[in-house]
């Protein structure tokens, strides 16, 4: 689905990572790690398409869904009326109400994202990944905020992903709570 090799980022005159390579083919999770400010979340970004690496190179073979450590909402815009958007942006006739539902957010559903918890606006975000099948998640941080039934949730939509031969890239501090196919240490 992806592979990248010898990448390598400079952050001013810094050397931030170089010469990582990786792969990730359906059903399998490739879980980054490092401290904070390592890199990981530029990998993401590189991986994404989202940063030109210094070095290396990116072969993606599948379509992805992104989802960022900030979780891209509007201040004024409601979960519902975030994921309708992006639903229209991708042409998805995804049920949001279902996945609103799913994602323990039917109560705030109008609820202006300046007013959420950071777990609501962490689940809205993660409601993306329902709108539309796409084979590989690019994950920065995603258990961040979550609260249990939160963290329970996700886990069970990583699960669900994989065993219908999607794939899995995340940046994750602490315990991943699934079996990861490989770890890359930045």
């Amino acid at each position: 689905m992806l592979s990248a090799t010898n990448l390598g980022i400079l952050r001013g005159e810094r050397v931030l990572f170089e010469g990582v390579s990786l792969s990730v083919a359906p059903g399998e999770a490739v879980v980054l790690r490092g401290a904070n400010g390592a890199g990981k979340t530029t990998l993401l970004r590189i991986l994404a398409g989202l940063t030109r690496p210094e070095a290396g190179h990116v072969d993606r073979q599948a379509t992805h869904h992104w989802i960022g450590h900030r979780e891209g909402l509007k201040p004024h815009e409601t979960p519902r009326a975030h994921l309708k958007l992006w639903a229209q942006a991708w042409g998805s006739d995804a049920d949001i109400d279902a996945i609103l539902g799913e994602m323990g957010l039917s109560r705030p559903s109008e609820v202006a994202a300046r007013y959420l918890s950071a777990g609501q606006r962490r689940r809205t975000a993660l409601a993306r990944l329902m709108l539309d099948q796409r084979p590989l998640w690019l994950l920065d941080e995603p258990f961040t905020a979550l609260d249990a039934e939160g963290r329970e949730q996700l886990l069970a939509l990583v699960a669900n992903h994989r065993q219908s031969g999607g794939a899995v890239i995340a940046a994750i501090h602490g315990d991943a709570g699934f079996a990861a196919s490989r770890e890359v240490t930045l």
